[in-house]
């Protein structure tokens, strides 16, 4: 599932900052999106960077056949490697925490839908009663290593948290390298550390969820200022198509097998890091505000900022953590 997020609002100027580093600049397009890199450190680190996004790639995109998600949702192969065996425990936990409303498993109901890595099918009651059937985190295990499906229609989609696990991956490379001031962010999703060029927290956009499909008329709700800390952010006001005259969201339901309808346009989370900040915040749209907030409230490593549509002649209603409110700026 493809999610527009934050942008960056900060001008992000390449300076000498310090003896023998400077803060370097890498952008270009992975997993289908767009990355934009900023880092302090004493060289280039790109093409190091390229490397490790192509070996993630590798392990955990649909769109790779010889992927090793792919050759699962072939039945060809149940091997797994670190990357999904990290994302699949991430995936259970989180699947556990929030009663199912976050579900790897969806991805037969995503394709369907039009929304995954294969053709949308003729949507029916009876297609999707069908697809329902292999729907179900309980239904697929990691056993030593291998992955066991109660059933072989089951397939994986890891659209709603890998992207924020390959986020981790490239900052902790960076880490790993002895970088301490820096902005990762993929699609969107992102996490900082330290401080930007100008020796300040890092300072990001979040969008106003309007109907932008192209991305054309981008406005900003607000302004964060953070640091050491993840953004991920959820929403169904870009990823969707009309037909006959009716919208269909790109979250879909684990519970129902069809797209959320609900007042919730939009959320953001921080979380120590974007792999759980990412798969919060799908699930967060398919519970709605309430529940969601719940959840939140009672786990100290997460913040929240959700936007409703409004109500009373009021254009959105927003809800968020006390936590959450601290890091936000004015927008000018």
């Amino acid at each position: 599932m493809k999610r527009y997020t934050a942008m960056l609002v900060l001008g992000l100027l390449l300076v000498s900052c310090g003896k023998n580093t400077t803060f370097f600049k890498n952008e270009g397009l992975v997993f289908g999106t767009i990355y934009h890199f900023t880092y302090e450190a004493d060289k280039d680190l790109d093409e190091e960077v390229k490397k490790v996004m192509n070996d993630f790639n590798m392990s955990l995109s649909t769109y790779q056949e010889n992927s090793v998600i792919s050759k699962i949702n072939r039945n060809q192969s149940m091997e797994t490697d670190e990357y999904f065996r990290t994302v699949f425990n991430k995936a259970k936990e989180i699947t556990a925490a929030t009663e199912g409303a976050f579900d790897m498993t969806v991805a037969p109901l995503v394709n369907a839908w039009g929304f995954g890595f294969s053709n949308k099918d003729s949507v029916t009651t009876a297609l999707i009663d069908s697809l329902m059937e292999d729907v179900g985190m309980d239904m697929v295990e990691l056993k030593e290593g291998i992955i066991v499906k109660q059933r072989p229609g089951i397939m994986l989609d890891a659209s709603a948290i890998a992207k924020g696990y390959a986020v981790d991956v490239v900052a902790d490379y960076l880490e790993s390298k002895g970088v301490n001031n820096y902005m990762v962010e993929i699609g969107g999703e992102m996490r900082v550390k330290g401080s930007n060029p100008k020796g300040l927290n890092w300072k990001v956009g979040i969008d106003k969820p309007i109907d932008d499909p192209e991305v054309l008329e981008r406005q900003l709700q607000e302004i964060i200022s953070i640091s050491n800390v993840a953004l991920a952010t959820s929403g169904n006001y870009r990823n969707f198509y009309l037909k006959d005259g009716k919208k269909y969201a790109h979250t879909i339901s684990p519970y129902t097998g069809y797209p959320v309808v609900h007042q919730l346009l939009g959320v953001s989370v921080l979380a120590p890091d974007c792999m759980t900040a990412d798969a919060y915040a799908t699930a967060f749209m398919v519970l709605g505000v309430e529940k969601g907030m719940k959840i939140v409230e009672n786990n100290p490593d997460l913040e929240a900022y959700f936007i409703s549509a409004g109500t009373d002649g009021n254009e959105y209603e927003i809800t968020l953590t006390e936590g959450f409110k601290k890091v936000i700026e004015s927008v000018e």
